[in-house]
Formats: C-alpha cells, structure tokens, sequence
C-alpha cells in the first residue's frame, strides 16, 4: 500500500507542536495533516512538523534571516488595474517544481495562520516549507488561529516555501535573471502563493502578495478589504486612509505599522501581526472614517466633515495632489474599486454596533486637506487634526471653486462606467 493510499484512512493530528511521522510500509498508522498535504501535492517523505513555537524552531535550526527588498510580485489573475505577470503554464511548471522539491526533503514544517482576525474575520492560511527559518518569519506576520481552523475553512490561502530548490529548477520556469535572488509568484485563481530562495526575507513583497490573494476572499465573505490604518485614540478607533509618508511619525497610536484592515459587520482587524499589534488581533467598530487627501491649489479645506456619500466618493477618488488612487490602494488589486466603495458605503450608513452611538446611527466621516498652503501635515500634526475632527464641531465640506469636481467627475466617469447617485463630491 502506498503513502497516499495510506493516509486516506488518516487520523486528524490536532496537537500544535507534534512531529508527524509517516508510515512507508502499511502498518496502519497514518495522520490526516498527511492527507492535507498529499491534496495540496505535497507528499511527505519523512516527518511533518505542525504548528512549532519560535522556542521549537530554533531547536530545529531556524535563525534570523537578513532582510531582503525590492523582490518582483509576479501575480497571475485577475487584478484588476494590471496585467498577468506570469503566466498560467509558467505558475502551473513552477508550483510542480515546488512541491516535487518539498516531497523531496525528509522534514516538512507546516504552520497556519491568518491575514486579519483568526476568529471573526479575514482568511486563513496555511505554509508548507522546508525550512524553520521561513517559518519563524512567517508565522511572525500571521495571526493565530484556533485548532482546526484551516481543515474546516472552505478556501484557505496556501503558501509553498522552498528554500533549497535548485535554481535549474527555478531557471526553467523562465521568470528572468532576478529569479537567482529568490522567486514571489502568486495565483488568485489557485489561492496560491510560491516563495523560492530567500524570498521569504523580503517580508514587504510577501506581504504584498498574501493581500492580493487575500482581498477576493475577504470581499467574498461579507467583509471590507480596506487599505487604510486603525488609530486607536483612549476608548476610540478611527479608520484612516491616508499616504504612507503622512503617518510615519504617529506610529505609536496605529493598531499596526501596516496599511490593511478587514473591516466587519461588528470589528475591525489589521491584516498582519507585528511587535507592536502582537498582542491584540480584533477591534470594536470604528467610531469614525477619516480620509487624508492632498490638494496645494487651496480647493480644499484643511478638515471637513463628510456626509456617508461624500465619503464614499472620495474614498473612491483617493486624490493626492494631481493624481487619483482609487481607494488608496497602493497596487492593483483583483477587488473591483467601484464594488469596494459601494460596500464601504453601506457599512458608513447603516452599521449599528453596541460601541457605536453616534446620532442617527452613522458614523462621522471627515477629510483632511494634509498638504494645504506651504508646509505638508504629517505626523503630530495629523493627529491633531484627527483629534479636533472628533472634539469640535467641524463644518461641512465646502470646497472654493469648481474646477477640482470637475476634475474629479472627468476622472472617475473615464474609470468607472457608473457612479451611484448617492457618490457626491
């Protein structure tokens, strides 16, 4: 009787920590991680390490690895914005090469996790490697999850970290001459996700790539993807969609150093875990949106407050000075913009919440001008800005001429084939 035949009588290995050893010769005894593994094409040839503590797997062997940048995302799909950058044949030859290298190795390492909260909200992942150093860093962006979350979850992301495949293996899938330093190649048809080399070490092109694949999915299931921050101010939390530059130096009240927040129908979770946000993984509902644009021509207040459709529209718009970001996304995403702001929308207007008790059961929505007059708002001064949002009555959007909404109207009739009537400057 072969392993996979084998396992296909498996029982399910529950206990985080376990080394899985698998029967070769038909005595009986086999596990139902092995099964999980064979589906995902992965056989294991020896043992199978589940779930380790960072205290385990440096007994393994897993050590600090130097950081890596600037490693190319190769995503296959449909990301909406972009084009394919790799092929479905090339992805389909380099996951093959992968997983014959995994079923290769005499220890597997497998650890699951999750992009947003691991209880309420997000999707959860599961890595497959050969090295404990690959999963010491990854497990350290992923949030953790309850026992049995990745079995009983209908499409978990899958990351397949081959740290010693050849780079013949490698080269023969034909991704250029930067595939030597390490290879990130995505599938959001396959909920896959490829690290070769030292890839892993590039911790922002890997985060990169787990939010692409993650957003469909997080859409999919009734919550928002949003690429914004939770400030958290004494007992509030504000969702901040603002430029990376202008939060820099506030990092201290950000649930996360990361932009990224799974936004559901009673939380809201950052997308990853690091030092700071270790400790808390969910958040009560924001009691407010603030939204960062920058306009110097003096169009545009230094803070308004915006009703659930203005909110809506500029979120759409994302303007930073001359240019549109729709939904301040940063890079192409597979989520339809129109589709995500109209669902922001709903939540703005109609969410209701124990923690929530604003009048009229919506939330406060505000925009900052951050680059009005000579000197750009960042940092402190942002925060101050948010806090006087919250602490005064601030007035009306009211912008000084009409020539930014024209621009902003041309803009977005050009993206977008039809804008609700409820969007308004």
């Amino acid at each position: 009787m072969s392993v996979l035949e084998n396992t296909v009588s498996a029982q399910l290995v529950q206990q985080e920590g376990e080394a899985v050893t698998f029967c070769r010769e038909g005595s009986g005894f086999s596990y139902g991680l092995n099964w999980a593994l064979a589906v995902k094409g992965v056989i294991v040839k020896d043992k199978a390490f589940k779930n380790l503590n960072s205290s385990q797997l440096h007994q393994k062997g897993a050590t600090i690895s130097e950081s890596l940048s600037g490693l190319p995302v190769h995503i296959r799909g449909n990301v909406l914005g972009g084009t394919s950058e790799i092929s479905k044949q090339q992805f389909g030859k380099l996951l093959k090469q992968v997983t014959t290298h995994l079923s290769s190795v005499s220890d597997v390492y497998v650890h699951d996790g999750a992009i947003g909260s691991s209880s309420k909200c997000g999707t959860k992942v599961r890595v497959i490697s050969d090295s404990p150093s690959a999963i010491l860093s990854l497990s350290n962006i992923l949030w953790e999850v309850p026992s049995r979350a990745i079995s009983h979850d209908s499409c978990p992301l899958t990351v397949y970290v081959a740290t010693s495949v050849s780079q013949g293996a490698v080269d023969a899938v034909g991704l250029g001459a930067q595939a030597n330093k390490g290879v990130i190649a995505a599938d959001i048809e396959r909920f896959s996700l490829v690290l070769c080399g030292k890839a892993f070490s590039d911790i922002n092109a890997t985060k990169e790539a787990l939010t692409t694949l993650s957003e469909p999915v997080i859409f999919a299931l009734g919550d928002l993807p949003l690429p914004a921050w939770l400030l958290v101010s004494g007992d509030s939390v504000i969702l901040l969609f603002a430029p990376e530059d202008a939060i820099q130096s506030c990092v201290d009240q950000l649930a996360s150093l990361d932009a990224g927040v799974v936004l559901s129908s009673q939380d809201a979770a950052p997308y990853f875990r690091t030092k700071k946000s270790a400790g808390a993984s969910l958040f009560k509902f924001p009691a407010a949106v603030v939204l960062a644009t920058s306009d110097s021509s003096g169009t545009i207040p230094s803070i308004s407050k915006l009703s659930p459709g203005q909110a809506a529209y500029h979120l759409l718009a994302g303007y930073q000075n001359g240019k549109f970001v729709p939904v301040y996304s940063r890079s192409p995403s597979p989520v339809n913009a129109l589709e995500l702001a109209k669902a922001f929308l709903s939540k703005v207007k109609h969410e209701k919440t124990q923690s929530f008790t604003l009048k009229d059961n919506h939330i406060s929505s505000f925009l900052v001008n951050v680059n009005e007059g000579e000197k750009s708002v960042t940092g402190k001064d942002l925060l101050a800005l948010v806090h006087s949002a919250l602490s005064k009555n601030v007035p009306s959007f009211q912008p000084k001429g009409r020539d930014l909404e024209r621009k902003y109207n041309s803009f977005l009739s050009r993206k977008f084939q039809e804008i609700p009537e409820e969007f308004s400057f």
